[in-house]
């Protein structure tokens, strides 16, 4: 395909307990115009988006070229229109996202006509866990998992019946940061305890027991109880959105976002309260996108 746009949801990973391994598909996107070219451009509209002098250094070519490599082909150069409302750092899935465009990028651009099986194990590579970017790629509810022989088995479930309210502040969290303050290891009792609470809460998120699911989810060990000292408000946010209907509260992603599990119809009141309380936010109701990423034919030009 010569030109055209090609859009990804944002994600939200581990949902609590699911450590690398469980993400949600939310509804803002990264949306990406791709054009044949002489050389490679990239133009940035978006406030979210900060400039590359590179081209050869951004995220979304650096994916391209890997997957492209991968297959043996050449990479023809595009002029790349980008634009996005997902937030940088934020813990949203902004780099999950800008790699399974550049994997879509170089399927349109080269024609490889890859399966959904082969863009997740390159965006896997690319990311180092499937959690955000296998939810960007196929939409819903995705659990994944990389097995140790390298291949990756994976489970959806789109469920509209349910909504998520983020908190986002004002600052980064680079990922990095996030996990180095994470434990080395666990003991079996500690990984054994941790575990227990993930099989709860994903067999109530499957069942659509939500109520159980959004308990369950606040109490997780693996990652929850360390990066909490990270995120500002944490506890507060907790407790208010609670007060305010929401089943429970995580930290989206390595954060600083918090996500909170509401019912269907009642996440623009929990938002609505959580903006009285904490100013400072952006805070919205994102719905959960029955889809990942998407190819349309490009309708207008990109100048």
């Amino acid at each position: 395909m010569n030109k055209c746009v090609i859009t990804v949801p944002a994600s939200s990973a581990n949902v609590g307990p699911g450590f690398d391994s469980v993400g949600i598909a939310v509804s803002k996107y990264l949306t990406v115009t791709m054009e044949e070219a002489d050389q490679w451009e990239f133009e940035h509209h978006s406030i979210h988006l900060p400039p590359v002098a590179n081209p050869h250094d951004h995220l979304i070519y650096q994916s391209a070229l890997k997957t492209a490599e991968t297959y043996h082909a050449s990479l023809p150069a595009c002029k790349v229109l980008v634009e996005s409302d997902i937030p940088l750092a934020r813990g949203l899935g902004s780099s999950a996202s800008a790699i399974v465009a550049g994997i879509e990028l170089a399927n349109q651009r080269c024609r490889l006509l890859l399966s959904d099986q082969e863009k997740l194990a390159i965006a896997t590579e690319i990311e180092g866990h499937p959690d955000n970017v296998a939810a960007s790629l196929f939409g819903g509810f995705v659990i994944a998992s990389q097995l140790t022989n390298g291949e990756i088995e994976w489970f959806q479930k789109v469920d509209q019946q349910v909504e998520f309210v983020v908190s986002i502040p004002d600052f980064e969290l680079k990922t990095d940061d996030a996990r180095q303050i994470l434990p080395e290891q666990f003991t079996r009792h500690e990984a054994a305890a941790a575990s227990s609470v993930a099989n709860i809460v994903f067999a109530a998120f499957i069942s659509g027991d939500y109520e159980r699911a959004g308990k369950l989810m606040e109490q997780d060990l693996f990652h929850e109880p360390y990066r909490a000292r990270l995120i500002p408000n944490y506890d507060q946010i907790r407790f208010e959105a609670k007060s305010a209907g929401a089943y429970g509260t995580v930290i989206s992603g390595a954060g600083p976002t918090t996500i909170s599990l509401v019912g269907k119809g009642k996440g623009e009141k929990v938002a609505t309260y959580l903006k009285s309380k904490f100013p400072d936010y952006t805070v919205e109701c994102l719905n959960m996108t029955s889809v990942g990423v998407q190819v349309h034919p490009a309708l207008s030009s990109t100048t």
